[in-house]
């Protein structure tokens, strides 16, 4: 028998609260946070998160990153890099407040995952306090850690390769009709950390699902992926957006830990060429799709004190006839 729960019994979709949540301002002291999450690995997590990190401090907006796969280490790495690189060259590159949190190696599961809990909200918290946003690179597979985080995400953004080996991880998909069978693993994980988010009295998650590794050829492939990840995303409530082409130059980037918005800076590394400019854009509309909150939140003006009652002047007439208090502005409704 199947181990998968049948979706009319347990998986109900959650309302897409994508346009309305995205638009909304950060809370004032509060970073917004981005998870990015996928539990299939090489889908592009790290590179994907360093690039929108470097377009937002490019802005002069302060950002904090969490590396939640310490093992592996790809983003921590990739910052090592990074800060190499500038030491080299003597130039200066924007850098965020970084995190690295390391699973728990505690043998009891419930001392385990309370050690995880303590350690990520150890990380968490002044990250989210000394910046204006904090992105979290999520291990590519099922941890304790990266199911914690998805309950924090204000954003999520799951990388997805062009692929229906990867789409698995969202949906089944009937072979010959290209219709939704049923929400897949991740969805249904995605679904539950809403859930849990929404029971704690958080505001709803904004779930973009960005295609990743596009190719430029109008494939078969390409086209079918499209029709089912449309249809995908009413059902279970997310929004899609492009993600970044098949490119070789983001390999060549990682050792010197650079993006493709640090090329021109310092007039080193890897020279500037059309297809480099058209990735940038890639970059830049990617975090355009985001709809990141990047203005914050206006707490409710403050209520003036009662004035004083000022005494009418002497000269005015006891039987003087009384005036109507004139109103600012025209009535209601002209």
């Amino acid at each position: 028998m199947s181990s998968v729960p049948d979706e009319n019994t347990s998986f109900q979709p959650a309302p897409n609260p994508s346009i309305a949540e995205a638009q909304a301002p950060r809370a004032a002291g509060r970073g917004h946070v981005l998870v990015i999450g996928n539990e299939k690995g090489g889908s592009g997590k790290s590179t994907t998160a360093l690039h929108i990190a470097v377009a937002l401090m490019t802005d002069g907006i302060r950002v904090a990153t969490l590396d939640l796969d310490a093992r592996q280490g790809t983003l921590t790495r990739y910052l090592e890099n990074r800060a190499a690189y500038a030491r080299r060259k003597g130039i200066e590159l924007p850098m965020p407040q970084h995190w690295a949190v390391p699973i728990s190696t505690l043998n009891d599961r419930s001392a385990a995952e309370a050690d995880e809990r303590a350690r990520l909200e150890a990380a968490l918290e002044p990250a989210v306090v000394g910046s204006d946003f904090v992105i979290v690179d999520t291990p590519g597979s099922d941890t304790h850690l990266s199911r914690l985080a998805h309950t924090w995400a204000d954003s999520l953004l799951t990388p997805l390769n062009d692929s229906f080996i990867d789409l698995d991880l969202l949906a089944r998909v009937d072979p010959d009709t290209l219709k939704i069978v049923r929400p897949s693993i991740y969805a249904e994980q995605v679904w539950k950390q809403r859930q849990i988010r929404a029971v704690q009295g958080g505001r709803p998650v904004d779930w973009v699902v960005m295609r990743n590794r596009l190719s430029a050829l109008a494939a078969r492939n390409k086209r079918d992926m499209s029709k089912v990840i449309d249809a995908l995303s009413r059902r279970i409530g997310f929004r899609v957006a492009a993600g970044l082409s098949e490119r070789v130059i983001y390999k060549e980037l990682f050792l010197n830990g650079l993006t493709l918005l640090d090329l021109k800076r310092g007039g080193t590394g890897p020279s500037l060429t059309l297809s480099h400019v058209a990735a940038r854009q890639e970059v830049r509309d990617l975090v355009a799709a985001l709809n990141l909150p990047l203005g914050v939140e206006t707490p409710p003006p403050v209520e003036a004190e009662a004035q004083p009652h000022q005494p009418e002047p002497e000269s005015l007439p006891e039987d003087a006839p009384e005036t109507e208090t004139a109103t600012e502005g025209p009535p209601p409704g002209e």
